[in-house]
């Protein structure tokens, strides 16, 4: 929006060529969103046959005094801007009229003809501007609130140290504080702060007297450079964050370093993190918080840790067999048959029970369905032992703990070694 900068620029352009002038015509816009307190017929009888005595400016106000009142006051808003036919004036970049538009615009709220000839208006395209008569503008809401103008009333270093001092909130929202000090706005807190070298969240109060000194003079020099160009952006100096304050982050950098953007004081803010440092008890806090890219890498390593540590379990549909845990559990089948086999031939048996017992495990391998169907006619008694075992196999399958598995395996290897005997015992009957 129109700051300091443009709207004292506007305020000059209209002292040097509209002074002792008298209003011939006007014509006022049928807008009571901006026109405010007054009809627009009431405002263009109070300024015709009137003389421009001066045009005054605090913050971002201006009003211009006539011979008698009442006097036309102006607050810019988002996108105000006044225009004088045939004389260059700054234009707010984002809300500029053309040129080549109409004369006068479209967008205008207040249309004035002196008495040479010459035409101004003041225009506003998003209508956030507010435009009013005041018999004393300087006795009213708002310039009756406003702190100490900071170009025409500019505190000494002392003055703004002590009341810095008793601030608790952060630099850039006490800058743009109107009744702090007026006229800095948005654009102009990120340009004195970063020529100053503050970081826009440092707590005020805790400013040093130094620091302050430093940025009471980035307020004065930014300030009558942006006026000295007549508050055209396009000749500010190649050195100022305004000119890269508008890109995409991470394609923003001045004089080679990276601007980054926060909420400061409720508004987008650009700084530089390599020069602008929060300092004091704000640095240690910020120091004591994990890094972005800290706890990411923790993150990461807390989740392999946990695929080490613990296998993921499949998702369990309601309603549905969990055959993927099933299948994971598979190579414990092995163990068990390998477990028979081992204990089987840990037995004192002869070497033809021994291989009765691997052809036993093998078959029950190689066709588990012949086996079980054998277990269900009860097809002798080793067919029926080896029925009876089958639950402990699926116990072992189907269990999630480590110790119930270790148990039941060695429950499967002694029921099988008992049938392993019971089968040798047969044979040497036989």
């Amino acid at each position: 929006m129109p700051e300091l900068p443009e709207v004292e620029a506007a305020r000059r352009a209209l002292e040097e060529h509209c002074l002792g002038k008298k209003i011939k015509r006007s014509t006022v816009a049928d807008d009571p969103k901006v026109i405010v307190g007054v009809s627009s017929r009431a405002f263009e009888e109070a300024l015709v046959g009137k003389t421009i005595v001066a045009a005054h400016r605090k913050g971002k106000n201006m009003w211009l005094e006539l011979d008698s009142p009442p006097f036309p006051s102006f607050h810019f808003g988002m996108a105000g801007a006044v225009y004088i036919k045939g004389v260059a004036v700054t234009k707010y970049k984002r809300s500029a009229v053309q040129d080549t538009d109409e004369w006068p615009s479209k967008y205008s709220k207040l249309f004035v003809e002196l008495d040479d000839g010459l035409e101004f208006s003041f225009t506003d395209k998003r209508r956030f501007a507010k435009v009013c008569l005041l018999d004393n503008p300087i006795s009213v809401s708002p310039i009756s609130e406003l702190g100490p103008d900071a170009l025409t009333e500019p505190m000494t270093v002392d003055g703004f140290y002590n009341s810095l001092s008793k601030k608790k909130i952060g630099i850039k929202g006490l800058l743009l504080d109107q009744s702090f000090m007026s006229g800095i706005g948005n654009w102009m807190a990120d340009e004195v702060l970063y020529q100053a070298r503050i970081h826009p969240l440092q707590i005020a109060s805790s400013i040093s007297k130094e620091s302050c000194a430093t940025l009471l003079k980035s307020i004065h020099e930014v300030i009558e450079k942006s006026i000295e160009v007549g508050a055209d952006s396009s000749q500010f100096p190649g050195n100022w964050i305004f000119h890269s304050r508008e890109k995409k982050p991470g394609k923003a950098f001045v004089d080679g370093k990276k601007i980054d953007f926060i909420n400061a004081g409720g508004r987008t803010t650009a700084y530089v993190p390599d020069l602008q440092k929060l300092t004091g008890n704000q640095a240690m806090k910020e120091a004591a918080k994990p890094s972005k890219s800290a706890a990411a890498s923790k993150g990461n390593s807390d989740d392999e840790s946990g695929d080490k540590d613990e296998p993921k379990k499949p998702k369990v549909v309601k309603g549905k067999k969990n055959t993927a845990s099933r299948a994971k559990k598979a190579p414990p089948k092995k163990e068990v048959s390998e477990s028979i086999e081992d204990d089987s031939n840990d037995k004192d048996d002869s070497d033809g029970a021994a291989d009765v017992s691997r052809k036993t495990s093998k078959g029950a391998k190689n066709n588990p369905a012949k086996s079980k169907r054998n277990a269900k006619t009860g097809g002798g008694q080793g067919r029926q032992t080896r029925g009876k075992s089958a639950p402990a196999k699926r116990k072992h399958e189907e269990s999630d703990d480590d110790d119930n598995d270790d148990d039941d395996l060695s429950k499967s290897s002694d029921n099988v070694g008992d049938e392993s005997e019971k089968e040798t015992e047969g044979i040497r009957n036989a």
